[in-house]
């Protein structure tokens, strides 16, 4: 059964949270137009599908779809702020070119505010350096996107967005930046043997 209502009022308030973290880093206005692309019929219809309110629809339709998301290929692909629209496809390898500032700093803020909003009673500040943490790993993410990205979410969870000022890391990002590959090339799997098993 589809939950058009809860699933906009989620995304609503997900954005808003988003736009409220971008201000406190300085990417107001580029935070305007996070996740627009939530509101196209193929991810508002599908989404709306999978609803599930505590966590993403995403991984309900990969339940469905034997691991294949249509809302993940849709949204993804023209979203900058994440990692995989960074991501090429050649010579059977894969292509990670490092995030560009800005969209490095909007997924900071986007995995803050889905902790927030899927986790509202029980939130900390170190859940999205945990949640990163876990995930990173399996990411086929450029090193430098990923280790500008995990020192955010750990000064995030130190300290809040007290020291998370463009003054601050603006030069953090240069600096790791230059000390890092602008593309990696990963020319094997993440993960050996089967897929982890989708649980109800």
């Amino acid at each position: 059964m589809a939950h058009p209502f809860k699933h906009l009022r989620l995304i609503i308030k997900h954005r808003h949270r988003v736009i409220a973290n971008a201000s406190h880093m300085g990417i107001f206005f580029h935070a305007l137009r996070h996740d627009l692309s939530k509101f196209s019929h193929l991810e508002f219809h599908t989404s709306s599908k999978y609803y599930i309110g505590d966590h993403s629809p995403v991984y309900e339709e990969r339940l469905a779809n034997d691991y294949f998301s249509t809302i993940c290929q849709h949204h993804t692909r023209r979203n900058k702020h994440h990692w995989e629209y960074w991501t090429d496809f050649f010579g059977g390898r894969v292509i990670a070119k490092q995030m560009p500032y800005k969209y490095a700093l909007e997924y900071v803020c986007d995995v803050i505010s889905a902790s927030m909003t899927y986790n509202e009673k029980d939130f900390k500040k170190d859940a999205p350096y945990l949640y990163f943490k876990k995930k990173m790993n399996h990411y086929f993410m450029n090193e430098g996107t990923k280790t500008f990205l995990l020192a955010c979410f750990k000064e995030y969870a130190e300290n809040g967005f007290k020291n998370l000022k463009k003054k601050n890391t603006k030069p953090l990002y240069e600096k790791i930046m230059k000390e890092h590959n602008k593309v990696d090339i990963y020319d094997t799997s993440l993960n050996a043997g089967e897929l982890p098993k989708l649980k109800k």
